[in-house]
This record gives C-alpha cells, structure tokens and sequence, in this order.
C-alpha cells in the first residue's frame, strides 16, 4: 500500500496592489486561532506598500517565501514542500498575474484550495472596473468572498454588489468602511428601480439585468410574487415540452462576454414558442434546487406569454 498524502488547505489571496490583502494576511495569520499554531508556508507573489516581518510570523510557526510567476510551477512548489514541509499555505497571489497560473498548475498532491478571497479597494473600483474589466471580473469570479475596503457612505455599494453577483453568485460580499466598520447589507429594496410590493411587478426593459440578480440573491422579496417582463425564448435541448427559458443576453464582462442569462419557467404553452422569438411573461415567482447555484434558485411559473417585438436594447447590463 503506498503512503496516504496529508491534506493541505490553501487559502488565496486575490486583488491589485493597495487593496489590503497583506494587511487582512497580516492580521489573520497572526491569529493563532486562525492558524492552530500549525507550520504555515506563506507564499507572497508581489511586493506592496505593507511588509512582512519575517522573524515575528517566524514565532508563529509561519514562514515566508517570495515567488516569481516563473516559479510558479510544480516543482518549484514541490521543493517549498519538501524544504518546510507545511500543514497549511497561504499564497497573497499577484493581481496582475492569469489566474490559470494557480488554478491550472498540478499542485503538488494533496494541496487543496479551500477560500479563495479578492480584496477591492472601493477608492480606486470604479478606475479599475472601467479600464481593466476582464482582469477584475476574472478575480472575483473565482472568489468565495470579496472584500471592498476603504468604503465611504456615499459609494455605489448597490451597484457594486450586483456587478459582483452577476458573475458570482456564491460569493460573500463584504463592505468594509475607512473607519474599519463594517456596512451593514446595502442590498435593500430602496436600491432597486421597480416596485417589488406591486402587485405585479413591473420589470423595464433596460431594468432586467438587476432583477434577475436581485431575484437569486434576496429570495424572501419575491417568492410567490407576480412578475412581468419582456424576454427572448431560449428552449434548452434537455427540457421538457412544458419549459422553457425567456431570457436575455447580458454583458458580464466586455463585448465578448456576453452571455445569455434567464430563469427555468413552466408554460403548457412552450412547445410552441420559438427560440428568439420575444415575449411579455407574467408569471409566479418561486425557488426550487438548481445544481448550478448549489442551492435554492429562482423558477418561473407562466399565467400568460404574449408574443412581442424586440426592445430598442437587446443586450442588458447589471447596473
């Protein structure tokens, strides 16, 4: 029989320079009820502002090792395991670096990537987002948490956190104020631009890309509710006659990132629809379990599908 390998966990850490991964590693680390006191190899891919002091984490059981995106490779990590034999890592992973480097690579056996974190600095998001819109959507898309630091009351936390949750929506969303408070949850119904206590509510066109965000991530505000909205009909190849998808395409990313983007809806009706044709759906809101989600996700169920023309935008967007 040959030897069991010991699990590893290994936390990362994503974001640009100045977005406050080394401080929260930093902090972390030196939380012994974080590490268990257990041999921890840090692998820190670039260097910013903050630094770390080596000899203290040393204390702690946690040693430091600075890598290039050249050494980024099996065996480099291999030599690292050998050399300090660790029970947990922890890799600060450079921003500007493909995330294919970490998530592609064949680590070393028994390496398992248990949090991936991406740290936002609210002061800069919006410059970011606007020139650089692949590379942030690529890092928060892999994200189990994403963390907007340095907020201010009057920032866009709404806005942001729908772009997030339009390309990830698992991920934990936390907006931490200058002062280092916490905001309590911005995902209100003041934020949104439809009434959701109508008694049917009444998607616009160019609104549909924030309800149907909206609609995964605050369950309690729609189910059972009536809805209405103009769609394209998409009928999946394994649904049955009685469902199909009205949907939209949206842009997540960029120009070539758009996808199409809709709720499972039953209609007795839908055999008879045409994919690309468009449609006004009323329907009931309701949630049942979506694999895709690893959970509870939005389903429509169909009063009435007119056939309708296209709106003056085909394409919708998450803000």
């Amino acid at each position: 029989m040959g030897r069991q390998v010991k699990e590893i966990p290994v936390y990362v850490f994503m974001g640009f320079l100045e977005s406050g991964k080394t401080t929260f590693v930093k902090e972390t680390l030196l939380d012994r009820s974080f590490t268990g006191g257990e041999k921890t190899l840090l692998l820190v891919c670039e260097d910013g502002e903050e630094e770390y002091d080596e000899k203290e984490l040393k204390k702690n059981n946690i040693y430091v090792e600075y890598i290039e995106e050249d050494q980024l490779t099996t065996e480099h990590l291999l030599d690292l395991q050998d050399k300090y034999k660790p029970e947990s890592v922890m890799i600060e992973y450079n921003g500007m670096w493909k995330l294919d480097k970490i998530f592609e690579i064949r680590v070393p056996k028994g390496w398992t990537v248990v949090q991936v974190l991406s740290f936002i600095n609210a002061e800069t998001y919006d410059l970011y987002s606007n020139n650089m819109k692949a590379t942030m959507v690529e890092q928060f898309s892999s994200a189990d948490m994403v963390v907007f630091n340095r907020c201010k009351p009057e920032d866009k936390r709404a806005e942001w956190r729908r772009s997030i949750k339009a390309v990830n929506r698992r991920a934990q969303i936390i907006f931490e104020m200058a002062d280092g408070s916490i905001a309590q949850d911005e995902n209100t119904e003041e934020d949104l631009p439809f009434d959701v206590k109508a008694d049917v509510i009444d998607v616009k066109d160019e609104d549909y890309g924030i309800w149907y965000v909206d609609a995964s991530d605050a369950p309690d505000r729609y189910k059972g509710k009536k809805i209405h909205f103009k769609a394209m009909v998409f009928h999946p190849k394994n649904y049955p006659d009685n469902i199909f998808v009205p949907g939209r395409f949206a842009m997540t990313c960029c120009a070539e990132d758009i996808q199409f983007v809709g709720y499972k809806c039953y209609y007795n009706g839908a055999k008879n629809l045409v994919d690309r044709q468009w449609v006004d759906v009323t329907a009931t809101i309701d949630y049942e379990f979506y694999p895709d989600f690893g959970g509870d996700g939005p389903v429509l169920k169909a009063e009435k599908v007119v056939l309708t023309g296209a709106p003056e935008e085909e394409v919708v967007y998450f803000s």
